[in-house]
């Protein structure tokens, strides 16, 4: 485990050029220790999702940092930058992102040959593995139309742990998926955070996910906010 914490920003400011300049985040200060669960909350609109972008180095501040495990981002380039989302971070959406042409275990290789750090057969027995502990040993040649919403969401999961990452991001994990898939995803948060110490940063709307997560973070107007009680 790190000595610095998993998740550091400073100053980050994210505003969209144009006419009339739109300011999504405005000048946050937070830092994310490695292991236990973080939820992200705020109106529709308040700039949780492009907090969450900027953490995940999906997309760059107009001013600040960020850092990953004490290592700022600042200066990094985009393949640099790449780099180190591919080897530290993984990334769940509302909308699984799968791709539709490829079978589950095809999916979930897809980070694994980007990075390309091991051989083909050991990806592939890596792929499985992730899909067999996520309960979808029967499903590995399925495509993702052969799939519920909540197998596909599982299946997204297993493609954000491919390369093994300290840190999963996600958006809205749960947004598209039923009360018993809701409840799935998040045993299989907590398994991750207990077992592997895995760090599981969430944008949410359900209030249930967020009062399951360890830490809560508030935004409103594109700044950090008191959470609100109850």
């Amino acid at each position: 485990m790190s000595d610095s914490p998993i998740i550091t920003a400073r100053g980050v400011t994210r505003v969209l050029p144009g006419p009339v300049p739109v300011t999504l985040v405005d000048g946050i200060d937070l830092t994310i220790e490695e292991g236990g669960m973080v939820a992200i909350t705020g109106p529709s609109g308040s700039g949780k999702s492009s907090l969450l972008y900027l953490l995940g180095l999906l997309d760059a501040p107009t001013a600040g940092d960020v850092l990953v495990s004490g290592q700022s981002t600042a200066r990094l380039d985009e393949d640099a930058r790449a780099r180190l989302r591919l080897t530290s971070l993984g990334f769940v959406f509302q909308f699984h992102f799968l791709l539709p042409e490829f079978s589950a275990l095809e999916n979930v290789m897809l980070p694994m040959r980007a990075l390309a750090a091991m051989p083909e057969r050991r990806m592939r027995e890596h792929a499985a593995g992730l899909l067999e502990r996520l309960g979808l040993a029967g499903h590995l040649q399925k495509t993702p139309d052969k799939l519920s919403g909540g197998q596909r969401q599982r299946v997204a999961i297993a493609r954000s742990l491919a390369n093994t990452p300290r840190v999963i991001l996600a958006d809205e994990p749960t947004g598209n998926l039923d009360s018993a898939s809701t409840a799935q995803v998040l045993a299989i948060f907590r398994e991750l955070v207990a077992a592997h110490d895995t760090t599981i940063v969430m944008v949410t709307h359900d209030l249930n996910l967020a009062a399951a997560a360890d830490h809560r973070i508030h935004v409103v107007d594109g700044r950090l906010a008191p959470v609100p009680a109850g």
